[in-house]
């Protein structure tokens, strides 16, 4: 329940966003809501693995969902465009709390055969959220206020932890917790503002895009070293390679999967509805492999990784004859389905090879790496995809070509993703070695 509706709410808020920011008064802010969120769930990320790892999910869970709780509220009730942006930033920090927790609960309480359909299941959860989240919204929108879309979900986020801590009150707090490296907090703050900024210089064509997209990157590195396993930039053997792997599957997917719509409504005049199929084709193909690969728990990861990857390329490159006026955009309604079967299989093989890798004491830090590779690389191609049409909105190439070229450096990613994939495995252990120690040492 608690994945369902961090899902809704990242599906649905797009759509309630323009009437929000119309009566707030706000248009000229309208990107910092999504910015404040995005900044705020890394800093959230950090803070519940570091929370997690020294008391425990049991401890720091009630606090995430009371947080994001509170950042509902506050944006429902917001009566100004500041207070708005100040309760979606709340709502930020309070989701990444959670779903680094709800990877934390997983290594804690589910054994590593049952590990396989617990990840299917989160898949799945978010696969409800893709298909209606949207219409939900705009109706609730249209039909009563936009503030329900934030309101409604207070009484349902609790009702939610109400269940997992019904059933997760044996799940004990770490006997001899690590304690967290200092500033760890800062530089997630310096890495979110490093995405912000990166975003920022997306939507401008001009020299002060230059700078400020300089500045951003900085930025963006400098607070991503002390954060992912060193190794991860190379993707070195282990859980470098792991936390790397997640950032090529969503980088490549959700990149393309905001340019799609966008594709095919002005490529070829397709309706709104319409150009939400391949959409919707995608998130069925991601639960069916994802429940699909729950049942095969003696699969090797690395390998259907791999195969995760292989799909999502095929998907990928599929999809770029969707940019041809001549096709009427038909291939994406198969293509993106090919492409989310990818995803299935290749997102839970991921969080598997997470948890089989990551030691107890450390299992907070690792998760919260994996989630911040996920969101840094879904926001640079998203941005990236943001270039290149804002650069045929100038002029300056077609929007078939533009489209075309973010196709090609999606599945560049998605084919170094499976070139990575096998490196994903855990290193070998020395003979009288204890287990972890070469992860630990990577990371």
């Amino acid at each position: 329940m608690l994945v369902t509706f961090i899902a809704f709410e990242a599906m649905a808020v797009g759509t309630a966003m323009p009437t929000a920011v119309a009566e707030l008064d706000g248009m000229a802010w309208y990107g910092w809501p999504f910015s404040a969120f995005l900044v705020a769930s890394v800093v959230g990320m950090v803070t519940g693995g570091d929370v997690g790892d020294r008391r425990g999910p049991r401890v720091a869970l009630p606090w995430g969902v009371g947080v994001f709780a509170a950042g509902l509220v506050t944006a429902g009730l917001a009566g100004s465009m500041a207070v708005f942006v100040a309760g979606r930033a709340v709502q930020g920090l309070g989701a990444g709390v959670m779903v680094v927790l709800i990877y934390v609960i997983a290594g804690q309480a589910y054994p590593p055969a049952l590990r396989p359909r617990l990840f299917g299941a989160i898949s799945t959860a978010w696969v409800l959220p893709a298909l209606i989240g949207p219409v939900v919204s705009g109706l609730v929108t249209t039909h009563a206020t936009w503030r329900l879309v934030f309101l409604g979900l207070v009484p349902l986020i609790a009702v939610g932890l109400l269940l997992v801590l019904s059933a997760g009150r044996q799940l004990a707090a770490p006997e001899d917790p690590a304690p967290s490296p200092p500033g760890r907090r800062w530089w997630a703050v310096l890495a979110g503002l490093g995405i912000a900024a990166l975003q920022y210089a997306g939507q401008r064509l001009d020299a002060v895009a230059v700078g400020v997209a300089a500045v951003g990157l900085v930025a963006l590195v400098a607070g991503l070293r002390p954060l992912l396993p060193a190794g991860t930039a190379w993707a070195r053997r282990g859980l470098p390679a792991v936390v790397a792997s997640r950032g090529l599957l969503a980088g490549a997917f959700f990149g393309m999967d905001a340019l799609l719509p966008l594709t095919l409504t002005s490529v070829h005049g397709y309706s709104a509805t319409a150009a939400g199929i391949p959409l919707t084709a995608g998130a069925l193909g991601w639960a069916a492999a994802s429940n699909l690969q729950g049942r095969r728990p003696d699969l090797r990861r690395e390998r259907l990784l791999r195969v995760g990857f292989a799909l999502l390329a095929v998907g990928l490159a599929g999809t770029a004859l969707a940019a041809v006026p001549a096709l009427d955009g038909w291939p994406a309604y198969v293509s993106w389905a090919v492409a989310g079967l990818g995803m299935g299989l290749g997102m839970p093989s991921v969080g598997v090879l997470l948890l089989d890798q990551s030691p107890e004491h450390r299992r907070g830090a690792d998760s919260a790496a994996l989630q911040i590779s996920d969101v840094t690389a879904s926001a640079l191609c998203v941005g990236l995809a943001g270039v290149l049409v804002a650069a045929a909105t100038a002029g300056l190439l077609s929007l078939p070509g533009a489209v075309v070229g973010a196709i090609a450096a999606f599945t560049v990613i998605a084919v170094v993703g499976a070139l990575v994939a096998p490196r994903a495995a855990a290193p070998a252990v020395a003979p009288g070695a204890a287990p972890h120690t070469t992860t630990l040492a990577a990371s």
